[in-house]
């Protein structure tokens, strides 16, 4: 004689005062849901949940502006006073090791790294793929082989130790 277990389950959400309750068989539940995914209820939660996220952010850049964080231009400002960094090369360098460590991005195009010292309220490069050419050459740099373009290129161990070393005089 085999025996069925049964499997209940239930989802349950409150957005404001929309509430959602639903529980028994997970099928019956699933089903369910997708019914009031379909309807103005589902529309009406999620609407309220952006609303919501929205103001958080909102609040959150207001009070960040307000306690004294730095800009993005102050902080790689500071990173350059701070380190002594004071030859353009070694500037772009700093750059670059800022745009991909501190604010974590990939595809650093020149206008990114122009815009970093005009924001900083330092002279850009003029000839920024110079710099580029000439920190690959020194081995400070490297280009993915896929990608061959400079807004992919990676600081090496030999570009952390030679800013590491600016940073120490």
């Amino acid at each position: 004689m085999a025996t069925s277990k049964s499997h209940n389950s239930r989802i349950y959400i409150h957005v404001g005062d929309i509430e959602i309750d639903i529980s028994g068989e997970q099928q019956d539940v699933d089903s369910h849901l997708i019914k009031i995914m379909d309807g103005e209820e589902w529309s009406i939660a999620l609407s309220k949940i952006r609303s919501k996220r929205d103001s958080a952010i909102a609040a959150a850049i207001k009070a960040a502006k307000l306690s004294g964080i730095p800009s993005r231009g102050n902080a790689f400002k500071q990173l350059i006073d701070n380190c002594n960094i004071s030859k353009k090369p070694d500037q772009v360098l700093a750059a670059i090791h800022y745009l991909k460590d501190v604010e974590s991005l990939e595809d650093i195009p020149p206008r990114v790294i122009l815009n970093l010292f005009e924001d900083s309220k330092l002279e850009p490069p003029k000839n920024l793929s110079l710099y580029f050419n000439r920190l690959v050459e020194k081995g400070y740099l490297s280009i993915p082989k896929e990608s061959d373009k400079n807004r992919y290129a990676n600081l090496t161990l030999e570009g952390r130790v030679h800013l590491d070393n600016l940073s120490k005089k």
